[in-house]
């Protein structure tokens, strides 16, 4: 597909309220607000035509007001910001708020992703689209599995081999989904039919979610930081 003629936008949900890891869309990370860190990396990306931020923080609102003039900001009903509400349901709604050829999601609590890689995702969805309806990044897992049950997943116990010599398996990460507002309300998910898988390595690809994470994240974007000085 002809990239010139395509539009893309990145929509990054991001909530108040957070559980497990209060505030933490706008909690310091490294010295800064969490969300500032994706907004910047998007904002570096080649392939994205617009950045849109649903999110009811009016925390979060005034920051990018202030610092982000041309990100766009779309106030989350209160219908949708209950801890119950699907993903799917937020992103079904913010694309009928604003047009595009295909979109982008991502989050604020990936601050490690980086612009190439996500300008990456983006040329390889559009280079094999329509065999794939859309995209989303994986990270690779060469351990050994079990169920609820015990029962191994990935590998047989009575032949050991070694976990770098074993066929991996892929984690969906959270941290890219690429997809058409078509493929989205035909399937009620971000993740269409026929989905391109996109491996992530791993030191870009820190979720939070837990407390744990916050501060895995933190160390690891300050050491970031001082290699870059």
């Amino acid at each position: 597909m002809e990239k010139k003629q395509i539009s893309m936008v990145a929509l990054v949900p991001m909530r108040h309220h957070s559980e497990r890891v209060p505030g933490k869309n706008y909690r310091l990370l490294a010295g800064k607000p969490l969300y500032t860190y994706i907004l910047e990396t998007l904002l570096r990306c080649d392939g994205i035509n617009q950045i849109v931020v649903d999110t009811d923080s009016p925390v979060i609102i005034d920051g990018i007001a202030r610092d982000y003039p041309s990100v766009t900001v779309i106030d989350r009903p209160k219908d949708l910001r209950a801890d119950y509400v699907p993903m799917n349901a937020i992103l079904l709604h913010d694309v009928n708020q604003v047009a595009a050829d295909f979109y982008l999601q991502t989050h604020s609590t990936n601050p490690l992703l980086k612009a190439e890689t996500i300008s990456r995702a983006i040329n390889e969805f559009l280079e094999t689209y329509p065999k794939h309806d859309s995209l989303f990044s994986v990270t690779s897992l060469q351990t050994r599995l079990y169920d609820a049950s015990g029962r191994p997943i990935n590998h047989d116990p009575h032949i050991l081999i070694r976990t770098q010599d074993m066929p991996p398996v892929y984690e969906e990460n959270s941290c890219i989904y690429l997809f058409s507002r078509a493929s989205l309300e035909a399937h009620q998910h971000r993740i269409g039919a026929r989905p391109l898988m996109f491996e992530i390595d791993q030191s870009e690809a820190w979720d939070i979610d837990e407390e744990p994470d916050f501060l895995m994240a933190d160390f690891l974007m300050r050491r970031r930081q001082a290699e870059e000085t």
